[in-house]
């Protein structure tokens, strides 16, 4: 039971944690499915491509042409609609990605990308993000243009957007993230319009003026409740090291020279020999044998190396025979001297 009770644990992780994120818009179907709708004069002005992408495997290109007018309205547009329904009081999040290409259009007239649209009939939305010029703008109906960064083009663009929908300009309320740096904190302003709801529009919409064609690139749109869903999560460092880069000492562990051994001391090891220099042996001193010969005959002092004669160390045996071999000697010399 316990082990059943693990795996569905382990197996709700991911569905638990991604439980805040009402809706994706991300292409990621393959299609345009995840939207509500298309306002758009031809399937190739609102394709799903895989190249150029910002994350997964699908995108959209969005491209406009002057006389583009699918809905017989102001500007020339084609966009994708979906119908969020954003209550009076409802606090979301957003986060999308855009790109504009080397060759989009630099006009001193309104390009839109990304708005939010009252459901209420004509005029400006509450909420839009536009081109003018050189300057990429969030602009609210209530309060103007409350942000502008020069445009970029060539790289894709994150934009996270937290908004509380209000009519009400003390209530309602939005906050700015382009890039992953915030550039517009929490801002009062009505949101949305009394007695209206809002729903998402992204592709492009322009002023009918601009004659050169226009494309847009949109990825990874997602609507969620909470920020964690749409900041991306920061892994721990699976490195136990507490500084990966400064070991405790990566070329000698405690003391290369002098490990921690059953030996005492590494230089000189307990051994069944007293002292390594000078090892335990039948011969009481390595280099002044008893007799460092085994014949007859006797020098007057001991033999070193340097005599021709020299044969090493002896034997006990050895050692005791030319003990008394030394005693014969002696005596037999005092034979002679006395004979003499």
């Amino acid at each position: 039971m316990k082990a059943l009770h693990l795996w569905l644990a382990v197996c709700l992780l991911p569905s638990l944690a991604a439980a805040e994120i009402v809706w994706r818009g991300d292409f990621e179907t393959g299609n345009r499915s995840q939207y509500s709708t298309e306002q758009m004069v031809s399937s190739d002005r609102l394709q799903v491509v895989t190249s150029p992408v910002a994350e997964g495997k699908y995108a959209l290109k969005a491209t406009v042409k002057q006389g583009d007018d699918p809905i017989n309205s102001s500007g020339n547009r084609n966009e994708l609609v979906y119908l969020s329904n954003e209550k009076v009081g409802s606090e979301y999040w957003y986060r999308w990605k855009v790109m504009f290409p080397n060759d989009f259009p630099s006009v001193d007239a309104w390009q839109l990308f990304t708005q939010w649209h009252h459901d209420g009939c004509c005029g400006s939305p509450p909420v839009e993000f536009f081109v003018k010029g050189e300057l990429i703008r969030l602009t609210l109906n209530s309060s103007g243009t409350v942000w502008s960064t020069a445009l970029k083009r060539g790289a894709w663009q994150e934009f996270i957007f937290h908004v509380k929908w209000s009519p009400d300009a003390s209530v309602g309320y939005v906050e700015l993230w382009h890039n992953g740096v915030q550039v517009l904190k929490k801002t009062k302003a009505m949101t949305m319009f009394s007695g209206q709801n809002n729903y998402l529009k992204l592709g492009l919409y322009r002023a009918d003026t601009i004659s050169p064609v226009g494309v847009v690139y949109h990825d990874g749109m997602i609507q969620a409740t909470s920020r964690e869903d749409v900041f991306p999560v920061v892994q721990p460092d699976p490195d136990p090291v507490v500084d990966a880069g400064t070991p405790v000492d990566a070329g000698t562990s405690v003391d290369a020279g002098t490990p921690v051994d059953p030996v005492v001391d590494a230089g000189t090891p307990v051994d069944p020999v007293v002292d390594a220099g000078t090892p335990v042996d039948p011969v009481v001193d390595a280099g002044t044998p008893v007799d460092a010969g085994t014949g007859t005959s006797v020098k007057p002092s001991p033999l070193d190396e340097g005599d021709v004669d020299f044969r090493g160390g002896c034997s006990t045996g050895g050692g005791s025979m030319a003990a008394f071999s030394l005693l014969g000697l002696l005596g037999l010399a005092r034979v002679r001297r006395r004979r003499s």
